[in-house]
């Protein structure tokens, strides 16, 4: 009896600048719809929800989401024009532990146009999948 290893092919690996690069839009896109709570809750509460220190916490909470979702994504954007082009990385099971269907095709390359939930669409709207 003969036994023949079975090759399993080499993993893709793609430059780590392109990753890092697809890492610093998905940081804005999450800055860009926390960003959008801050109209919704003040519409909802109107001008009084401003009197409330719970409130303002909680606003002053979703500004800092924002600044530290900004300021990481500014960050790994510096850093990722001094990474040397060279550089290579297997992203297959990095990939296969994001559970967002739609953040795991843009981390994985493919292109996506505008932010992961477009104000052109309405509360309740969404897609079969």
């Amino acid at each position: 009896m003969t036994f023949t290893p079975v090759m399993e092919p080499p993993a893709p690996v793609e430059a780590l600048s392109d990753i890092l690069m697809r890492i610093v839009l998905e940081l804005h896109d999450v800055a860009y719809l926390i960003e959008r709570i801050e109209p919704q809750l003040l519409e909802l509460g109107g001008a009084e929800i401003l009197n409330s220190p719970d409130a303002m916490k909680v606003m002053q909470g979703i500004d800092l989401a924002v600044q530290k979702s900004r300021g990481l994504a500014e960050f790994i954007d510096t850093i990722t024009g001094e990474i040397p082009l060279g550089w290579t990385v297997d992203v297959a099971t990095a990939l296969s532990l994001v559970k967002l269907a739609e953040m795991q095709k843009a981390l994985g390359g493919a292109t996506r146009h505008g932010h992961s939930q477009p104000l052109s669409k309405a509360a309740g709207d969404f897609d079969f999948f």
